[in-house]
């Protein structure tokens, strides 16, 4: 029975973490999107290149944020939650 309840919990934390990483798609999307509309800015007005440049570079930047938060807690899922979450199950059967 303890092995089941182990194998659930490994189970959930890698299902969370797959779920965690479709958060990756979002920035990839974003970005591309930000890039081609720069691309267009700048063929349409060349005077204009550095600010869009910049403000596109910082709007990168904080998109990918989110991309980098889902990883963070994928890793967390997939390293840190399952050896706490035995130990919680551990400790309650003794």
């Amino acid at each position: 029975m303890l092995e089941i309840a182990i194998g659930i919990i490994l189970g959930c934390c890698a299902l969370g973490a797959g779920c965690a990483m479709i958060a990756g798609i979002g920035p990839g999307i974003g970005e591309g999107n930000a890039v081609g509309a720069a691309c267009e800015a700048i063929g349409r007005q060349p005077e204009c290149k550095s600010s869009v440049t910049s403000t596109m570079i910082m709007g990168c930047a904080i998109a990918e944020t989110t991309g980098i938060y889902a990883l963070i807690i994928a890793i967390l899922l997939l390293f840190v939650a399952p050896n706490s979450l035995v130990g919680i199950l551990l400790s309650s059967i003794k």
